[in-house]
């Protein structure tokens, strides 16, 4: 068995990818795209955290946080949302610890280490769609926290529609 440690840091700022369980399309299906931002909602009630960017493809998402000055424990936030998530779905149990096949095991964690690194995630989750071929400019992406910040005046609404400099670098999944 692998030991696999993770840095906890109180009031971090965080990246995190989430893949579905032998990547199955499932998350832009109506309803568990429902159940998932219920469960957001859900988690951040009872441990909170301000979502700075996200994504939701059919297959996985990347999101960025920003824990509580006091708090650390990123963990039992996507326990929570992977918990609420599986209540009521339906799902073959994919292990001895009687999980459903809905997500993989584990996920993928980064901690943002200045302003530059948190654009440079910005811009990789606002991209992806448009890299994975589901869309041709971030703004066309329901699924995604990009025209927020439009709104905000973090991006252009043309942003990305060429491939921004430095992007084939960045591999988060």
């Amino acid at each position: 068995m692998s030991n696999y440690n993770r840095l906890y840091v109180e009031g971090g700022v965080y990246f995190f990818t989430l893949v579905t369980y032998q990547r199955k399309p499932l998350l832009c299906e109506k309803h568990i795209l429902a159940r998932l931002k219920a469960a957001f909602r859900y988690t951040i009630k009872k441990y909170p955290f301000r979502i700075i960017g996200l994504v939701i493809l059919p297959d996985h998402l990347h999101c960025i946080w920003q824990l509580p000055n006091n708090d650390y424990n990123f963990s039992i936030r996507w326990k929570r949302i992977k918990y609420y998530l599986s209540i009521g779905m339906q799902g073959e149990i994919s292990n001895h610890r009687r999980e459903k096949a809905i997500w993989q095991r584990r996920f993928w964690e980064h901690l943002i280490r200045d302003e530059d690194d948190l654009q440079r995630c910005l811009d990789y989750i606002h991209y992806n769609p448009v890299k994975h071929g589901l869309v041709e400019k971030p703004c066309d992406w329901q699924h995604s926290t990009f025209r927020h910040l439009v709104q905000k005046g973090y991006y252009d609404i043309d942003w990305g529609s060429i491939e921004p400099a430095g992007m084939k670098e960045l591999h988060f999944e």
